[in-house]
């Protein structure tokens, strides 16, 4: 089982033809994703490995049965480009596009608002899950099918935490990069309600950072309607205030988002907190009793 993708999952690459494109595209084929169609405004017509390229997101969807968009064009385009993918009636739309201007985000959130299409990003590695379906730039070797959910905002840290799981022989059901930008789509507070009625997921790997106040929605939620453990890790202990680290989302402002605070208020609702990153397999195991 898994949440938000699978098997079912028929993905156009919008952006197909462009370098990252081009390259993230045949690795999410050799891993086993489901890509019907791309997306390449003028090149409609043309094939990439035998796929169909679309001048618009809409033809994909009618000609190709397209539900989900995967981005990967330049911030510029960004922006057009999800509010396209939305406008066509995907169900899921993954931004891995970094640098889009924030006020560009302020206006495909104004948007989304009343769709139904869910979004992951930008700036976000994507999603997979193991053994079904990866949308994004995640290394697919490094996962194994499982029972853990993980959601992230770094990337790397994910492919950190999921290695250390693999090793260890605990499989994940789907890992989330939520992204690391000011404004994104989906973040933890919607995530973990799916994760918590997910039949086939038993625990989840929360991996937050400085910046914001995610992580203590997310702790909030978890104190008063989840049952499954939740395992956190905040990064950006020793980040100074005022000053942006790696996310553009990742700055401790007015007092507010520092990695104390965040790791105080996880642990006050019974969340698990680990000090360590290398130490999350071995907490996750005891957690899980294992």
């Amino acid at each position: 089982m898994s949440i938000i993708v699978d098997k079912n999952t028929r993905l156009v690459v919008q952006g197909i033809t462009g370098q990252e494109g081009t390259f993230h595209t045949k690795k999410m084929i050799e891993y086993g994703t489901r890509v019907v169609a791309g997306v390449t405004p003028g090149k409609g017509g043309q094939k990439f490995d035998g796929i169909p390229v679309f001048n618009a997101v809409r033809d994909a969807v009618r000609d190709a049965d397209a539900n989900a968009a995967a981005i990967f064009v330049p911030p510029s385009f960004a922006a057009d480009a999800i509010m396209e993918a939305t406008e066509a009636g995907v169900s899921l739309v993954v931004c891995l596009t970094e640098g889009i201007p924030t006020l560009d985000m302020i206006t495909v959130r104004q948007y989304m608002k009343e769709k139904k299409t869910l979004l992951i990003g930008p700036n976000t590695a994507g999603i997979i899950s193991p053994g079904k379906c990866k949308i994004g730039v995640m290394a697919g070797y490094i996962h194994k099918e499982g029972r853990i959910g993980v959601i992230s905002r770094s990337g790397t840290l994910t492919y950190e935490v999921v290695d250390q799981l693999t090793k260890r022989d605990i499989g994940q059901s789907t890992c989330i990069g939520i992204g690391g930008d000011p404004i994104v789509g989906l973040k933890y507070l919607d995530l973990l309600p799916m994760f918590e009625n997910d039949k086939n997921t038993d625990a989840v790997v929360m991996i937050g950072e400085i910046g914001g106040s995610a992580e203590e929605d997310a702790a909030a939620y978890h104190r008063d309607h989840m049952k499954k453990p939740l395992v956190a890790f905040i990064a950006g202990v020793t980040a100074p205030p005022g000053r942006r680290m790696g996310h553009a989302g990742a700055i401790v402002s007015r007092g507010v988002g520092d990695a104390a605070s965040k790791m105080r208020v996880l642990e006050e609702a019974g969340i698990t907190v680990v000090k360590d990153p290398a130490g999350i397999g071995e907490t996750l195991e005891a957690v899980l009793g294992k």
